[in-house]
């Protein structure tokens, strides 16, 4: 008979913990009700020990974590299943059967085990934070008092796969010149250490007449080659401070504001974060969330230190009686145009339809952005790749010409 660890407050307010048998879940919760307690959690206990608990840990260990795809795949069919008329129990009971993913599969089965102790399906997924965020807890909340289950699941699943597709996007417009400047900089060390050095005796003993530029390669490649230990220590040694710098508060603000300044990428992130922050408010308002929980969350979901800031302002402005305009307008980060168009939502009571269009314009906008900054950094990749290789090329070329010219 399975175990279940439980957590109750008692009549007398006092908080008790332990575990209990069952046949299930459900069984468990009625026994623990009878006893006139209020349950505050109920979960499979682990009954594995020795060696094969340790197993099951190390197993776990190297488990793949569950991603926001997986999320989009059980909303999307746990909208179908629901809209059908299964119940919750055993929509959740059938997708758990059919995931593989053993990591995620658990999440699902932690859930079915919650619903069936009596928890509201939004309380049960809010014990997850790491995969459903306050958006995704706070929209199924509203779903549950408003009676619209099935379509609130569609519309989270819309809204996470417009996420991930717009995340994909940037992720590979980010990564190109990232590849392409790597690979720049692998053929210049391996021109200086293994192609330059071949041509020493070459040079050797007409230092005197050689180019400056041939000089100077020459000196940097013996350089390169003595002291590479240092070279590749400094390097890791700087790549792993700024790792460690960049996931601090301040490191992490500073990229945050570089994002929003860089010349070729700051339209881009612009409109990324613009977009992914109406969309996100437009989902909230429209599911019938309160303005203050829906700006809270916003500045959350954003993405960027910087917008969560001006979104906290506006937080703070609302909570004084203020429209959300009002504030928007003084901060330099949003569009003159979509304040007004804001302030005319708000006039209008429209704002969640406004907010859609305005978002679905800026993904449109994020997604040409995306297009020119590859377009353009493309080319000039290529350009700054040549300019290397071919100086190299000339420095070496050059002088060999040069003495030919002499000798003959």
């Amino acid at each position: 008979m399975p175990n279940y660890r439980y957590q109750v407050r008692a009549s007398s307010g006092d908080v008790q913990a332990g575990i209990i048998s069952a046949d299930s879940a459900a069984t468990a919760a009625a026994l623990l009700r009878n006893q006139g307690v209020h349950i505050l959690s109920l979960s499979a206990a682990n009954n594995a020990g020795g060696a094969s608990g340790l197993v099951n840990l190390l197993r776990r260990m190297n488990e793949r974590k569950p991603t926001q795809k997986n999320v989009l795949d059980f909303t999307t069919q746990l909208a179908v299943m629901v809209r059908a008329g299964i119940n919750l129990r055993t929509a959740l009971e059938g997708i758990a059967d059919q995931t593989n993913h053993a990591a995620f599969k658990r999440v699902i089965l932690q859930l079915k085990t919650d619903v069936e102790s009596g928890k509201q399906f939004s309380d049960a997924v809010a014990s997850h934070p790491k995969l459903f965020n306050a958006l995704y807890v706070n929209m199924v909340r509203a779903s549950e008092m408003s009676g619209s289950f099935a379509d609130m699941l569609d519309r989270i699943a819309g809204y996470i796969a417009q996420q991930l597709e717009t995340r994909k996007m940037v992720i590979g417009a980010s990564i190109y010149p990232g590849v392409i400047g790597t690979l720049a900089v692998a053929v210049t060390v391996f021109l200086l250490t293994f192609v330059l050095p071949k041509f020493y005796a070459v040079f050797e003993g007409k230092e005197d007449v050689l180019p400056w530029a041939t000089t100077f390669l020459m000196n940097l490649s013996k350089f390169m080659i003595a002291q590479w230990p240092v070279l590749v220590g400094g390097l890791f040694s700087i790549i792993i401070m700024a790792f460690f710098f960049l996931r601090t508060e301040v490191g992490g603000f500073w990229t945050d504001k570089a994002k929003l300044n860089i010349p070729v990428m700051r339209g881009m992130f612009r409109s990324l974060y613009i977009s992914r922050s109406l969309q996100t408010m437009g989902q909230l308002i429209n599911a019938g969330v309160p303005m203050l929980d829906t700006l809270s969350i916003t500045g959350d979901v954003s993405g960027n230190r910087m917008f969560k800031a001006m979104w906290g302002r506006v937080y703070a402005s609302v909570k004084q009686g203020k429209k959300i305009a009002a504030p928007l307008i003084k901060d330099a980060m949003m569009p003159k145009a979509v304040c007004q168009m804001i302030s005319a939502g708000e006039e209008s009571g429209k704002l969640g339809e406004v907010l859609d269009q305005i978002s679905g314009f800026y993904a449109k906008q994020l997604k040409d952005h995306i297009k020119a900054v590859t377009g353009l950094i493309e080319p000039v990749m290529i350009l700054i790749m040549g300019t290397i290789v071919g100086f190299i090329a000339m420095a070496i070329i050059l002088p060999i010409f040069k003495m030919s010219q002499i000798v003959s």
